[in-house]
């Protein structure tokens, strides 16, 4: 499981859209960003 920026081609296809405050407390809460796409630093997230 990974948070994926939208149009991430690494998502795969069991994928489900979260707004912004999700995809951040997804993070905060031990989700892995995708390395590809980097939903972390589109966010602002520094964790």
């Amino acid at each position: 499981m990974a948070v994926h920026v939208g149009v991430c081609g690494m998502a795969g296809k069991r994928v489900h859209a979260i707004d912004r405050a999700q995809a951040l407390r997804a993070l905060t809460e031990g989700i892995i960003p995708c390395p590809m796409c980097r939903p972390d630093r589109d966010l602002g997230y520094l964790g």
